[in-house]
């Protein structure tokens, strides 16, 4: 249980960062939604600190409301972390992306 426990902390930590450093042009706002998420989910996702979320044809709907309301290490991101405009660009890019060749 206690392993639990230090994966949530670590996982928070990291989606907490990253959204630190995650830099969105002068204006506040993001380039692109892929741009979006290269520089904040990608920070866990593609590290594999949190599962593998693109190239798995994860639906629209499930993005968001795991984005919206965390599930079990992934923290929930509130509309002023992430507008419902770009998060609805970065789960239909997450649910559109190519499966890696391998």
């Amino acid at each position: 249980m206690r392993c639990t426990a230090s994966f949530r902390l670590l996982a928070f930590a990291c989606a907490f960062l990253a959204l630190g450093h995650a830099g969105a042009d002068s204006s506040g706002r993001w380039q692109s939604s892929q741009e979006a998420f290269q520089k904040v989910c990608a920070y866990c996702h593609e590290a594999r600190v949190g599962p593998v979320i693109t190239g798995r044809r994860l639906p629209v709907a499930y993005v968001t409301s795991v984005v919206r309301n965390g599930n079990r290490a992934m923290p929930a991101f509130r509309e002023s972390e992430i507008s419902d405009d770009v998060l609805a660009g970065v789960a239909r890019f997450i649910a559109a992306s190519p499966a890696d060749a391998k």
